[in-house]
């Protein structure tokens, strides 16, 4: 087959050629919308899954059709070690700066200019290197508090009005929300509560490793009558056949049964690892049809790239004592184990070991999926700790 038209992209973020299994999500999204751009009250969304499921692919898919519903929509993405102050002031910045380009820009746009102003404070803005700034005065009185709460509130309040009096719904995405802090996350479900309660045409879309639901919950009580959370996994057969399937007969070629059955045991339906086993497998056949044979020599490729990139990258992150308990998580089998028989299993306490698991869970290289409970946020991460430690010398 033609490389040059292999139609896989298993790339992260990389939007498949095929979204299968996402429609109930983006039409809850896409509802959510609909409603803020008239007016009406309508749940924000954090989205939640375990790494290679799609979440980024998803964002972004909600940010086009944002944009195809009139608003003016940016995204951000959180990491390690970043504030979410930091984080959100150039994604507020572009938003009120494309506010006021538009030729019905009003007082209320200047205003809120003139907040996010105040809500920099001695804050550098950089952006390609460069030192930018608003050119206005702070807005006083008005988020120079120095609380994180309620500035972040003042600036949102102020966009939303904004967007409000230049008719024009604005809509904040943010990945990877589970690397903020408590009192961050806090500040941000407050500012989007105040929001609601304004009727302000802004939405929020996150998305987090799956403990985010419960860090919402422990920074605001009130946080599961604000956000919906939709939980992404492991695609049904149906559309995991079908996300492989579509792109390769659009392309005027063909794949066997076998080579499906094939590439849905070994990735277990996981939309990035679809997406490597076709693009493999689409390279690695000689004739119009993929065949179960080109499937079996896809997943000793593939495996071989994971391992080299996307496996090894997150391991390399982690120090001696934080694999060894990975090791140890991967061979008492796969999904959730007790926390308790990973110490066991190391001959260690289980409160001794509290700071290497609070550590990897901050990494997020693991999650605790119920109380007591540890797993990988990577599927498939627990054969490469297998295969790891079967390579090692004794």
């Amino acid at each position: 087959m033609d490389k040059n038209i292999n139609p896989f992209n298993p790339g992260a973020g990389v939007s498949p050629p095929e979204l299968a299994g996402r429609s109930e999500v983006l039409g809850t999204a896409e509802t959510a919308l609909e409603r803020i751009k008239r007016g009406r009250h309508a749940k924000s969304l954090m989205v939640l899954g375990l790494r290679g499921v799609g979440k980024t692919v998803l964002l972004n898919q909600i940010k086009d059709r944002a944009v195809s519903l009139g608003y003016l929509a940016e995204m951000q993405e959180a990491h390690d070690g970043a504030e979410l102050k930091q984080l959100l002031i150039p994604v507020l910045r572009r938003l009120l700066l494309r506010l006021d380009r538009m030729q019905n820009t009003v007082e209320t746009v200047k205003k809120g200019i003139r907040v996010l102003r105040s809500f920099i404070g001695n804050i550098t803005i950089a952006a390609g290197g460069t030192e930018v700034t608003l050119g206005v005065d702070p807005e006083a009185g008005y988020a120079d508090s120095g609380n994180l709460e309620d500035d972040l509130r003042d600036v949102l309040i102020a966009t939303g009005e904004a967007a409000r009096d230049a008719g024009t719904p604005v809509a904040i995405l943010i990945d990877e929300l589970q690397y903020l802090s408590k009192d961050e996350l806090g500040a941000l479900i407050r500012g989007i509560h105040a929001i609601n309660q304004a009727g302000l045409p802004l939405i929020l879309f996150g998305a987090g490793l799956p403990q985010l639901a419960g860090q919402a919950g422990d920074a605001k009580s009130y946080a599961e009558r604000l956000f919906e959370f939709p939980r992404l996994g492991a695609l049904l057969e149906i559309d995991a056949w079908k996300a492989i399937r579509d792109p390769v007969e659009d392309e005027g070629a063909a794949i066997s049964e076998e080579a499906l059955k094939e590439i849905y045991d070994k990735t277990h339906g996981y939309p990035y690892f679809l997406q490597e086993w076709g693009y493999s497998a689409w390279n690695i056949a000689e004739g119009e049809t993929i065949t179960e044979q080109d499937a079996r020599t896809a997943t000793v490729e593939s495996i071989r790239k994971l391992d080299e990139s996307f496996f090894r990258v997150r391991f390399d992150r982690t120090t001696p004592a934080e694999r060894d308990y990975m090791r140890c998580l991967a061979e008492l089998g796969e999904g959730p184990q007790r926390s308790a028989d990973v110490a066991t299993a190391l001959g260690r306490r289980a409160t001794s070991l509290g700071p290497v698991r609070d550590s990897l869970i901050k990494k997020g290289m693991i999650y605790s999926p119920e109380y007591a409970q540890i797993a990988f946020t990577v599927p498939l991460f627990d054969e490469f700790m297998r295969r790891v430690t079967a390579a090692s010398p004794q």
